[in-house]
């Protein structure tokens, strides 16, 4: 087991040096990034700690993917296999668990630390095989396959909706906006085939406003129930929803540009950092879109036609 840990930690410094980065250099730079953009999300939110949580959660799901398990599960035993499933989860929870007893949110500490230790007990993709209706189309693939791996997000961000009727808290609403905002971004986190690009036979410029408008369309899709409900109950708060609407179509908007100028590959650390920046800064926004815009054009001409 600790070969395996040693082999992923020198794979992560390879890319990182892969990237021009030295790996101390991205280590700090990225704890910095982090702990700036929680102390932010604090700041702005009294439901900071839930989706901080929730964030986490997220995160650590990707650790469920079938295939990745099924490998695990060749080369260790099945005790040696929840031990470091286990261990995986609790590191990626470690960041935000450091974050939270800092601030002293004990219980919600607990509590997911309780559910990363559960989570290694379980493979989603191998215990649920029933395929989940979507309102979406098949293409592109990112909202179907996204959806049926999150849908379980949705009732509860329409729960909160609810309350925040109940309660006549409008932030509680917001907060509704917000989750369902970090789910749809997390649909853009992998990179398809080659094929699946080729296949629109489009131009990069209408290849990109082709995925910019279906993923607008379709988050849109997803809040309507929460935009609905606020703008009937709250009616004084209709500018400050219509911002908080926009800045999410503005992260949709840049986590889809960031994914292909980055294509075929995954979003890479450079990337990231930009993204980090811009989800604390949204005015720069304005100028990241049109920077993603344009190194997303040079990637796709290479599979794409031209104009």
């Amino acid at each position: 087991m600790k070969e395996y840990f040693t082999f992923q930690y020198n794979m992560l410094n390879r890319k990182l040096r892969d990237f021009g980065f030295s790996p101390i250099s991205a280590y700090i730079l990225v704890i910095i990034i982090f702990y700036s953009f929680s102390i932010y999300l604090f700041s702005k939110t009294e439901f900071a700690e839930y989706l901080y949580g929730l964030i986490s959660l997220s995160l650590i799901s990707k650790l469920s993917e079938k295939r990745r398990n099924d490998f695990l599960k060749i080369i260790f035993s099945v005790k040696g296999y929840k031990k470091l499933r286990t261990i995986e989860n609790l590191i990626l929870a470690l960041p935000f668990l450091i974050f939270l007893l800092y601030n002293q949110l004990f219980l919600v500490s607990i509590i997911l630390t309780s559910l990363s230790i559960l989570m290694s007990f379980f493979n989603f993709n191998n215990s649920f095989n029933y395929t989940i209706p979507t309102p979406f189309s098949k293409k592109p693939f990112e909202f179907p396959s996204g959806f049926r791996g999150t849908f379980f997000i949705f009732p509860f961000a329409y729960f909160l909706t609810f309350q925040s009727i109940l309660v006549g808290n409008f932030n509680l609403g917001v907060f509704a906006i917000l989750l369902i905002a970090v789910v749809v971004l997390s649909y853009y986190s992998k990179p398809e085939n080659e094929f699946f690009v080729w296949s629109f036979s489009l131009s990069p410029k209408a290849f990109l406003m082709n995925k910019i408008k279906i993923g607008l369309l379709y988050s849109t899709l997803l809040n309507l129930p929460v935009i609905i409900s606020l703008m009937i109950f709250f009616p004084n708060e209709t500018i400050t929803l219509m911002i908080f609407l926009l800045l999410s179509y503005f992260s949709i908007t840049t986590i889809i540009l960031a994914k292909y100028s980055a294509y075929p590959n995954e979003i890479n650390l450079p990337e990231f950092i930009i993204l980090g920046i811009s989800l604390m800064a949204p005015a720069l926004l304005l100028f990241i879109i049109p920077y993603f815009f344009t190194k997303s054009i040079t990637q796709l001409n290479l599979i794409l036609k031209n104009d």
